[in-house]
């Protein structure tokens, strides 16, 4: 019998949903696995792979009755199977802080689950006082709240979701996008609010098409997303390690720069879209900001510690940044008097950007695969790796340093 901790959002505050507005769609067949077919070859899953998925989807699909299942009344729709195969789920909630339930139950832990919007920090010294702990799941993609060096070393494997949520997260960053540019959302407020100012809506509202947009990383998720901008006739830039391939940046007309410093000064819009690892942290920091134009967008949906905090503060005060919109905090869940929330024009969201009801359906049928190989010893498919034995693996090599 494994001790399996899962760590998941609190439950809607009105309580769990009885009925949902919609059905789920009934399989990943049609655009979303069609576009990720047509990436790049370097960042492109294999055939077999959306395939694999697909059917796992359909399956998930059809077997659950419910659709909220991040939050800890929906389990991850884990419990039925874990009591049928006689293992014990812990679902909580409460994971920060040295009497957490996390801490409480994380010694005994055979498998520890947990998501980037939610995230159950697996320090150095959580580690250390897992003694039993031997994967450790992400159910989403994004695994920098697992210290992966101290993994490597205890011998602890990670793996997450790879690909599940990409394009719900692109699909948000070009929502906070045009909501940024076209002053949207303090115009909404207006309207809620009885006020009828046409003036004080457009006073910061403009045209999206031929402005010049930047992607700090063109991986799964800023290439969906600069896929998505080019058919608003905006003008494409992007950076990161290893270029695209020339004819990819021909039928796009992807303009390469070679550092985020480079690119700051050719951009009306920077976007990121990279993981977290001590080389990105604080990437956006005062010397980037000087680089930039007077009146730039700037959209986080990777990690709030991209971002250093009074650097954004001093670059929106000084007229460099127009508006910023995240949906990602550090740390998380965000205090009340965290600075970003009352931050003058932004766009921030809590972090649900990859796990609308569409994309926890995604993420969730992997997740099931990933704990039901792993405890009938099958293999766990490659690009699921993060962390495999004392190295990085499957995508963990491609997207991580130590």
């Amino acid at each position: 019998m494994a001790k399996i901790l899962c760590v998941l959002y609190p439950d809607p505050q009105a309580g769990y949903p009885p009925q949902y507005i919609r059905e789920l769609q009934p399989s990943l067949k049609g655009p979303y696995a069609n576009e990720l077919l047509n990436l790049p070859e370097k960042i492109r899953p294999t055939e077999s792979l959306l395939e694999h998925q697909e059917a796992l989807y359909k399956h998930f699909v059809k077997e659950q009755d419910n659709q909220l299942l991040g939050c800890v009344s929906g389990k991850l729709g884990l419990e039925k199977w874990c009591h049928e195969n006689g293992h014990e789920l812990i679902v909580i909630s409460n994971k920060d802080g040295k009497n957490s339930d996390f801490d409480k139950y994380l010694p005994e832990a055979d498998i520890v689950i947990s998501q980037p919007f939610w995230p159950a920090y697996l320090t150095k010294e959580r580690l250390q006082k897992a003694k039993n702990l031997k994967l450790a799941i992400t159910a989403g993609i994004g695994s920098d709240h697992v210290d992966l060096k101290a993994a490597s070393e205890r011998n602890v494997s990670v793996v997450e979701a790879t690909g599940s949520n990409s394009i719900s997260v692109a699909e948000h960053i070009v929502m906070m996008t045009l909501s940024l540019v076209r002053n949207y959302l303090p115009s909404h407020a207006l309207a809620v609010n009885g006020v009828w100012n046409i003036a004080d809506c457009v006073s910061r509202s403009y045209d999206i098409a031929n402005m010049r947009f930047g992607a700090v990383g063109a991986g799964r998720i800023g290439f969906a997303v600069l896929k998505r901008l080019k058919a608003f006739d905006c003008e494409l830039h992007y950076t990161q390690r290893t270029r695209l391939p020339e004819d990819v940046e021909k039928e796009y007309g992807l303009i390469f720069h070679k550092t985020p410093e480079d690119m700051a000064p050719h951009v009306d819009i920077i976007s990121a879209h990279l993981p977290l690892y001590p080389a990105t942290r604080h990437l956006f920091n005062e010397k980037l900001f000087s680089k930039m134009n007077r009146g730039t967008y700037l959209i986080n949906c990777s990690r709030g510690e991209l971002v250093d905090m009074d650097a954004l503060a001093k670059a929106q005060k000084e007229g460099k940044i127009a508006a910023y919109a995240g949906d990602v905090w550090f740390p998380q869940p965000a205090p009340a008097d965290h600075p970003w929330r009352t931050m003058p024009f932004n766009g921030m969201t809590p972090h649900m950007s990859g796990t609308s009801l569409t994309a926890q359906a995604r993420y969730t049928s992997i997740t099931h695969e990933i704990l039901k190989n792993f405890l009938t010893d099958k293999p766990i498919p490659e690009d699921y790796y993060i962390v495999k034995g004392h190295e990085l693996s499957g995508t963990g090599a491609k997207s991580y340093q130590l």
